[in-house]
């Protein structure tokens, strides 16, 4: 286990961003954006927000001499929404057409629940994915209280949802949030309020993932997890990381003080954690640092 020391905060975001494009797929498009030129890095955003969650890391990623790609899953950010299944699987196969799409294999880093469809698209098709870096993930089964269910029942049901949702994601930063996240904030509860936004919110929240877990396992990507040592979404951060990566035969790495979005948070340290793999996925030529 490696402990990294996150004392760089994010600051702005840079001033221009890149051009949104788009994936057309048999039922929906995605939204993605690409900075950069190498090897193909492919970022999926957590749930409930946008693949500007990565607008801190994605250009740090670009310098190291890699092809930075974001992309927002389906339902969410400038996605299209009424997809007919939200879950691990769905997502891991649009990440794999995204993938033939740009040309692969590609990197692939998950926030969260992506790091779900992550591991599934590298068991589903290995040749595709040639490393993995699971940021914050769930990737195993978390049972709750069924007090906690009905609580995040209401929560995601009533005319408060979008707000609600948006002061839970400001409670997820622990040693400090981003310059810009005021505006980010408003960005994403603007977007969040269009029509099907919050649908695919809601079903993503509430799919089943049955089998993922049992995926890890058969990962054979060099992979790496990294977790926020004070991430409040897991009652052991270090615990979840260091087993979650023993199941992937990879390395775990700690951000002390950090929480669930680390690539928002410790946008330098989380860079530093995920090179190693990185450079072994693609050899040092993919790196220019």
């Amino acid at each position: 286990m490696l402990v990294l020391h996150a004392h760089t905060l994010a600051g702005r975001p840079p001033a221009t961003a890149p051009a949104t494009r788009y994936l057309a797929l048999q039922e929906g498009r995605i939204a993605y954006d690409s900075v950069g030129e190498g090897p193909l890095v492919v970022m999926l955003p957590g749930l409930g927000d946008l693949r500007q969650e990565y607008r801190f890391l994605a250009p740090l990623i670009a310098e190291a001499g890699y092809r930075a790609v974001t992309a927002d899953v389906r339902g969410h950010g400038e996605s299209s929404v009424g997809w007919p299944r939200y879950d691990a699987a769905s997502v891991g196969q649009d990440l794999l057409a995204l993938i033939d799409h740009l040309g692969g294999p590609a990197f692939v880093i998950g926030n969260s629940f992506a790091a779900a469809s992550a591991v599934w698209a590298a068991t589903q098709r290995p040749s595709a994915v040639a490393g993995l870096a699971l940021l914050g993930p769930f990737v195993r089964p978390a049972p709750l209280n069924p007090a906690v269910t009905l609580a995040l029942r209401l929560m995601m049901s009533g005319p408060w949802r979008v707000r609600a949702w948006t002061a839970y994601h400001a409670t997820l930063f622990r040693s400090g949030k981003p310059a810009d996240y005021a505006a980010y904030s408003a960005s994403l509860r603007r977007n969040l309020a269009e029509p099907g936004r919050f649908a695919a919110v809601r079903a993503l929240m509430f799919r089943d993932d049955q089998g993922i877990d049992e995926r890890l396992a058969h990962v054979r990507a060099p992979s790496v997890v990294v977790m926020g040592g004070a991430d409040p979404d897991f009652p052991d951060p270090e615990r979840e990381a260091r087993e979650v990566a023993a199941s992937l035969h990879g390395r775990h790495v700690m951000l002390p003080g950090i929480g669930h979005y680390p690539q928002a948070e410790a946008p330098q340290a989380t860079l530093d954690a995920i090179l190693p793999t990185l450079r072994q996925a693609f050899g040092p030529e993919g790196d220019l640092g």
